[in-house]
């Protein structure tokens, strides 16, 4: 099970989606904003937008 690992990191699977798309932005451009400086998003957001970020980096690589 080398592939399934990344499920327990995923707490809320869908909340960064629904965040993003009630702020009418694709998931990338919301994690974006959110983790700019300055940045009034709360701490979870936060968390949630690097995640995305991260996996959204471990895509690319394959």
């Amino acid at each position: 099970m080398p592939g399934k690992w990344i499920k327990k990191a995923i707490k809320r699977p869908g909340a960064l989606t629904k965040k993003a798309k009630s702020a009418g932005m694709s998931v990338s451009a919301y994690a974006e904003k959110v983790t700019k400086k300055g940045s009034k998003a709360s701490a979870r957001t936060k968390r949630q937008a690097n995640l995305a970020k991260t996996l959204r980096k471990m895509g690319k690589k394959k």
